[in-house]
């Protein structure tokens, strides 16, 4: 099956397309420059606590001040506060995360006016980026996301995706991920982990690290409220995501958003990175690989599929109703069971196709 990966960059928002066989299954499509994204670090000020609601107001910068939950702040939050007191007092260097002792788990039905205190200095990572009159909520379990791999600094689990299914499997990445993974630090094994060697993981594993060594180090230079770590560009976040080796071709009609594409499969698959190509015709992206077209047959209440039979997709309150239409294919086959057969076969396959475009 010949996958290839569509990217139209445009002022506003790119859209990324997956097709299979020259047919479109996937379509993404995200806000650009987004302020105070979701994955973003910020070093910040308890301004207010409330401790009817069990949270605190946090500045982050941003218009209104950003809400932080006791839940939010993570089971880790003593070790996690012990480890900032450090790296805050002294900014000449980075405390060692493997020496770091720790400390035991937060009551879960705690008072946030145990922990915090007002124009206290915090690490915190955007979990909902603002919305209307809010401002953006907040948690202090902090996470670092890999293409393989989240690293939850203060952690001690290794947690492995259910979506792999074989317990051999899950056992070998366990093992591996034990074997490299540093002290005080958590694991999620994602689903794209599945069959990778140690080397792989170990490299991303080494990056994430960095991440957050880096993000430390930014936090001790910084003044509360200040940026600290930027959530990688939208574009390669959502790249991590559907990233296959087995793409044939990844085309990119933006110059600055190429060279990130490129760089990004450079590292993750070094022997991969001729498949990006920069898109430079005059005639849209999506027009010229007949996405457009696509798109605008896919997503209506009528979808025609192959020889003339389609299927008619309804939405209520309470769910959602797909009818199968054998359309001019009534007399296509010489009994009826045949031709119902092979419609509902074909029509099997356009709405898989319908529920990862939706």
């Amino acid at each position: 099956m010949k996958s290839e990966l569509f990217i139209d960059v445009q002022p506003s928002e790119v859209s990324i397309a997956l097709t299979e066989d020259t047919r479109l299954v996937s379509l993404q499509k995200e806000s650009r420059n987004i302020a105070y994204a979701v994955g973003d670090i910020y070093l910040a000020r308890v301004k207010k606590l409330m401790p009817g609601l069990n949270a605190a107001f946090v500045d982050v910068g941003y218009d209104k001040d950003a809400f932080l939950h006791y839940l939010d702040l993570g089971s880790q939050f003593s070790t996690y506060s012990q480890y900032l007191k450090q790296a805050m007092g002294d900014k000449r260097h980075i405390p060692q995360m493997a020496k770091l002792k720790r400390l035991p788990d937060i009551d879960k039905h705690g008072s946030v006016t145990d922990l915090l205190q007002k124009d206290s200095e915090l690490l915190v990572q955007i979990v909902k980026e603002p919305i209307s009159s809010k401002g953006p909520r907040l948690t202090t379990e902090i996470t670092f996301t890999g293409r393989f791999m989240v690293l939850i600094p203060f952690g001690d689990k290794i947690s492995i995706s259910q979506k792999i299914k074989t317990t051999e499997e899950k056992l070998r990445l366990r093992q591996l991920v034990e074997s490299i993974r540093p002290k005080n630090f958590g694991v999620i094994v994602r689903t794209s982990a599945e069959g990778k060697r140690v080397a792989e993981l170990n490299h991303e594993m080494k990056t994430l690290i960095k991440c957050w060594e880096d993000t430390v180090a930014n936090a001790q230079r910084a003044t509360a409220p200040s940026l600290v770590f930027e959530e990688e560009s939208r574009i390669v976040s959502m790249l991590r995501d559907v990233f296959s080796p087995s793409f044939e071709s990844i085309y990119v009609n933006d110059a600055e958003t190429y060279s990130q594409v490129h760089k990004y499969v450079s590292l993750i698959a070094p022997e991969r990175q001729d498949i990006v190509k920069l898109y430079a015709d005059d005639v849209p992206i999506f027009d010229h690989f007949n996405i457009t077209k696509q798109v605008k047959s896919s997503f209506g209440k009528t979808v025609s599929f192959k020889q003339g039979a389609y299927i008619i997709i309804e939405h209520t309150e309470a769910l959602h109703v797909i009818d199968v239409n054998s359309g001019n294919r009534s007399k296509a086959a010489s009994d009826q069971e045949s031709n119902a057969l092979e419609v509902n076969l074909r029509a099997a396959d356009e709405i898989a196709r319908q529920l990862r475009l939706r």
